[in-house]
């Protein structure tokens, strides 16, 4: 051949160049689209089936006391398992951009939902949580919370883009004011302090994930402490609570009821537990069995080595979550996945917590596994949105760029593959 084309050096890319992939949903990539973590999937189903079986052996005893058919709880849990899978399913196909473009509309939902819960609202022990339809019920906090993770993502990669994470004007005060407005339409108004808890550490955790300094991560916690002394000292039953908590002995018979009977079902579990039907505190003694005390009750049928079990499914399930922060090179998804991941675990530890006296009593539930529909939809709707971000995860964890660092790919961590790595900021 008498020409012969030049062929172009071969160069890594840097980070928010030109020649970064774009998704067909319009977001960057570090890597190619493959399969996503099914390993996410087949925990979340073994916890499920967990809920159910728990479900299904207390079922008749709390049909005693309620006075309903032995089968109404373990029906109601399959349809709110069967919508909860359909919502993972849905949402494990939305592209991310979606949820980004339409954060708006999110938090407008939310806002309108927190209004209409004080309108039309039903008490429920003491609590303005749930808005009743019907035979229906809907929580709240549940849809705050996935709407603050996709609101507060947006907000904090704007930050990052304009380079004002650490501005105090910029992205401090209104992460105060956020937090603010949450204790009192959560904490004061729905009287769901175990939530507040949840979505203000959702908050901090995202917020330490962007990039905002330890300095005013401590200011945040510092008035978060005072927000939650005020928050108890202004009320008397969680007064009570926090006093039956130093002394769940104390009052077993009034407040110190629900602590005593937990702690008794705890302890009789054993190592290998009563057993299926053999299950004493579902029959009228421990309150809210199939829901916020659901761990002490899986600990009476199954024992050290059945709480044992579920606790290493959730640590397994939090190490997949890190493996996908790892290896997401998009800002925007990668605080997605900080925000649910703080989210199921700030829960959980909150409930067990609960259960075996470390924490004083919420009225909050053991993701995946207790008994009730709008928690578990929200959750596995959640699970759906970090399943479709798996599938552009990288093949090597993420090094950070944000101090200076190189850029290039580590091709000896990627076994040779020429492929293009682009960091972004958040890498903590």
């Amino acid at each position: 051949m008498l020409f012969k084309r030049k062929r172009r050096p071969t160069t890594l890319a840097r980070p928010n160049q030109q020649s970064a992939r774009r998704s067909s949903d319009g977001t960057t990539h570090g890597s190619r689209k493959h399969r996503p973590d099914y390993m996410l999937l087949i925990i979340c189903l073994a916890l499920l089936s967990i809920g159910l079986i728990v479900v299904y052996s207390i079922s008749p005893g709390l049909a005693a006391v309620r006075n309903v058919s032995e089968n109404y709880f373990t029906g109601k849990q399959i349809i709110a398992i069967g919508l909860g899978l359909i919502a993972f399913a849905i949402c494990s196909v939305v592209p991310v951009s979606v949820w980004k473009k339409n954060y708006k509309i999110f938090a407008a939902i939310a806002v309108l939902a927190a209004i209409g819960v004080q309108a039309f609202g039903s008490e429920v022990n003491g609590a303005s949580r749930w808005i009743q339809a019907g035979g229906l019920s809907f929580q709240v906090a549940e849809l705050i919370k996935l709407a603050l993770i996709i609101g507060l993502a947006t907000f904090l990669v704007n930050k990052i883009a304009k380079g004002q994470i650490e501005s105090t004007s910029a992205t401090l005060k209104p992460l105060l004011i956020l937090m603010a407005v949450i204790g009192i339409v959560v904490a004061k108004f729905e009287s769901d302090l175990g939530s507040t808890g949840v979505m203000l550490a959702i908050i901090m955790v995202m917020a330490f994930a962007a990039g905002l300094p330890i300095k005013r991560i401590a200011l945040v916690m510092g008035v978060v402490v005072i927000g939650t002394i005020l928050a108890i000292s202004t009320s008397s039953y969680r007064r009570d609570r926090v006093e039956t908590f130093l002394n769940p002995a104390a009052d077993c018979q009034a407040s110190g009821y629900q602590a005593c009977q937990a702690l008794i079902a705890v302890g009789s579990g054993g190592i290998f537990g009563l057993g299926l039907g053999k299950s004493v505190q579902a029959f009228g003694y421990l309150p809210e069995a199939a829901n916020d005390s659901v761990f002490a009750v899986l600990a009476e049928k199954f024992g050290f080595v059945g709480v044992s079990l579920v606790i290493t499914l959730y640590l397994w399930l939090f190490t997949r979550f890190k493996k996908i922060i790892d290896r997401t090179s998009d800002g925007f998804s990668r605080l997605i996945v900080v925000g649910v991941f703080t989210w199921i675990s700030v829960q959980a530890m909150i409930n067990i917590g609960a259960m075996i006296g470390l924490v004083p009593l919420k009225g909050i539930t053991l993701p995946l596994i207790s008994y009730g529909g709008t928690s578990l939809i929200f959750v596995m709707a959640a699970l759906g949105v970090v399943f479709q971000i798996s599938r552009y995860t990288s093949f090597a964890p993420i090094r950070n760029v944000n101090r200076g660092e190189s850029g290039n790919e580590d091709l000896a961590g990627r076994r040779g593959q020429r492929r293009t790595y682009y960091a972004t900021a958040g890498s903590r």
